[in-house]
């Protein structure tokens, strides 16, 4: 469909969607109103917003991310990454002082009963707008508000839109931020969480199962309904991610002797690009080397089967990227300031900021192994990539206006 122009009372510019918004907007009345802070929307005019895609298949990790992402964004502010106060209960947009989350169902084309009557799943391009996601996108990384339309998980319908004005940081989070060419060439920076199919399989029976009450055989069924579109769609993606945390299953373990407890140890790579502008990949003990490291068990306490740590070159789909990976999980959360010494490149503010992150969200899943310690680490970096965007523009302003 095509973008319109509109302005409400306030005078904001926005993009609207024409067709089947328009019945709604015809009082120039936004029913729902997602505002950035005072202090973030003036930073986002001066120096435009910096755009973070996150991408990965459902249950893989990704609220998880965006909560650890989040707290180092919003480090030392008042309050978390939140819902939208007195906006519509089914949005999926979180607020923070510095990034607004939004997650890319919202561009669903078609609701709950318009897939199943076609026949396809929410993973198939032909059930998301692409031209919209595009457009809005562009609009708020150039400065102007947008209505974005609102997914339902709850109805499995497609609500009333919210108005979402420019924050510093836009993370978009969800299937498909790296699948349309124009809309991966609006990020500043990209994520893929890339879970292997024997630890989604683990993970998705832990929380079903536990959690939901759903059948084993039901699991298995969902699983195997959505692969051939994961792999057709979702899984292609992690080749132009600039960073990419892999979970596999442990080699510390034999797998005779695992006793069926995947997913309980995990071994997980931090794989990240070289040559990405404002992006230097952390490492361990000396840059550039290949490293095996098992740390000290007087230093760092860790029961049956242990903790390794590797750090190596290698190439990713064409890429030179460089690669961090722990196998195993921490028995004392504060103990990891002894692995946080050995590690550079973190873009931390001050000493020990890793470890007090992952302690400061101790109860977060992954936090006891590569998963939280990893997330966290990418965190910091995209804030350390923020600054230095926003340097780098305050220091040339015709550039940007010319990219205007």
């Amino acid at each position: 469909m095509a973008a319109r122009s509109f302005s409400s009372a306030s005078t904001t510019t926005i993009l609207l969607r024409s067709g089947r918004w328009r019945r709604t907007m015809r009082a120039a009345a936004f029913p729902f109103r997602v505002s950035c802070s005072a202090a973030a929307a003036a930073a986002a005019a001066a120096g435009g917003t910096v755009v973070i895609g996150l991408a990965a298949d459902s249950g893989c990790g990704k609220t998880t991310f965006v909560r650890r992402l989040t707290s180092v964004l919003g480090a030392g502010t008042a309050a978390a990454a939140a819902p939208p106060w007195g906006g519509n209960p089914g949005s999926n947009t979180l607020l923070g002082d510095a990034a607004t989350v939004i997650c890319l169902d919202d561009y669903h084309s078609l609701d709950r009963a318009g897939r199943k009557e076609r026949g396809v799943t929410a993973l198939d391009p032909r059930a998301n707008d692409f031209d919209l996601m595009y457009r809005q996108l562009k609009a708020i990384k150039e400065g102007r508000a947008v209505a974005k339309p609102i997914y339902n998980h709850a109805t499995g319908l497609l609500d009333p839109p919210e108005l979402i004005t420019p924050p510093k940081i836009l993370v978009v989070e969800g299937l498909h931020p790296m699948y349309d060419e124009r809309v991966r060439g609006l990020l500043d920076f990209s994520i893929y969480l890339d879970i292997s199919s024997d630890i989604k399989f683990a993970w998705k029976i832990q929380r079903d199962m536990a959690e939901r009450g759903h059948s084993l055989e039901s699991i298995k069924a969902s699983i195997e309904a959505r692969k051939p579109d994961f792999d057709a769609y979702i899984d292609p993606q992690k080749q132009y991610a600039d960073a990419v945390i892999e979970v596999l299953p442990t080699r510390l373990i034999a797998a005779a002797d695992d006793d069926g407890d995947e997913g309980k140890v995990l071994r997980v790579k931090l794989i990240m690009k070289e040559g990405v502008e404002h992006f230097a990949p952390a490492y361990l003990f000396d840059e550039g080397s290949t490293i095996s490291w098992i740390p000290c068990g007087r230093k760092l306490s860790c029961s049956y089967p242990g903790i390794k740590f590797s750090y190596f070159p290698d190439t990713y789909f064409g890429h030179e990227v460089s690669v961090l990976e722990m196998d195993g999980k921490f028995d004392k959360l504060d103990e990891l300031i002894y692995v946080e010494s050995h590690l550079s490149n973190l873009s931390t503010k001050y000493y020990g900021e890793v470890t007090q992150q992952m302690l400061k969200h101790a109860d977060f899943p992954g936090s006891n192994n590569g998963t939280g310690l990893f997330q966290t680490i990418v965190g910091l970096k995209i804030r350390d990539l923020y600054e230095q965007v926003v340097a780098e523009r305050a220091a040339s302003p015709p550039a940007l206006a010319a990219v205007a």
